[in-house]
């Protein structure tokens, strides 16, 4: 299998997970809050499907006339309410029926899939920030799902629905991966200046794998549980109720700070 491939099998995985949860619930268990800040599962759903959409538009930009002139119709929404389109476009989706909400996941999912096997080599897609390669799309999808999954399963955990969150794999590998490649994004997203050097990550898989991000003799260190590493940098645990062990000041600011999603500085989680 090509990392394609890999990415977009795992990205299946985490999907059908999570839609076979919430496609077991009555209407009205849709509509439990999460812990995203106003949002409900069927909020959440929505950012997804909404999402795999917009990615399928920006796949197709390059396609000709008409795909560009779709994308190009996203974007400008976006530069009208750059800080609130995408909670709008949530919040609006969000209102249908759970029956129409997964029809159009449904929908959704595969035709991103076979968008970005479709893609030409070498060329990238448009997004909201700087353009992405078909693999780094797949892999931001993947975070994207998992993080906005734990949501779900939270919520659904709170409210009696499911009694606890499905087993976690190495398919979080992507998501840890993200984290470590966005440690300069995190601090120019604080005003801050990134640290020249690199650091060195070390990570303990599910399985019980380690993996391992940076030079060895790094003086700057993060070490700990792979789960809670992603938890982290997705904002969905606070650093004071992690175990990472973080070896030097700035390896320390990383962690206060860390961000592996576009965007705004996100409020992150209180902690327990």
């Amino acid at each position: 299998m090509s990392v394609l491939d890999d990415v977009l099998a795992d990205l299946a995985a985490e999907g059908d997970q999570l839609r076979t949860t919430v496609a077991a619930l009555a209407a009205d268990g849709w509509r439990t809050t999460t812990p995203a800040e106003g949002w409900d599962v069927a909020t959440t759903i929505a950012h997804l499907l909404w999402t795999d959409e917009v990615a399928v538009l920006a796949a197709g930009a390059l396609a000709g006339d008409a795909g560009k002139q779709a994308w190009d119709a996203v974007v400008l929404t976006a530069i009208e309410d750059p800080t609130g389109f995408v909670d709008k476009e949530a919040l609006r989706i969000g209102a249908a029926a759970p029956d129409e909400l997964l029809a159009r996941w449904d929908a959704a999912r595969p035709a991103l899939v076979a968008a970005l096997r479709a893609h030409p080599d070498g060329q990238k897609l448009p997004w909201f920030g700087p353009p992405m390669s078909p693999t780094s799309m797949a892999t931001a999808r993947f975070m994207e799902t998992w993080a906005h999954s734990l949501d779900v399963y939270d919520a659904l955990i709170s409210a009696g629905s499911i009694t606890t969150r499905p087993e976690v794999t190495d398919r979080i590998r992507h998501v840890a991966h993200i984290g470590v490649r966005t440690r300069d994004f995190a601090y120019a997203n604080n005003g801050l200046d990134a640290p020249a050097e690199e650091f060195r990550v070390e990570l303990t898989a599910p399985s019980g794998a380690v993996w391992t991000w940076g030079p060895e003799d790094a003086e700057q260190r993060v070490t700990g549980e792979a789960y809670e590493f992603c938890q982290l940098v997705t904002q969905r645990i606070h650093r004071d109720d992690t175990h990472l062990k973080a070896v030097g000041d700035d390896a320390e600011k990383w962690l206060a700070i860390a961000q592996a999603f576009a965007g705004p500085a996100g409020g992150g989680r209180d902690p327990r």
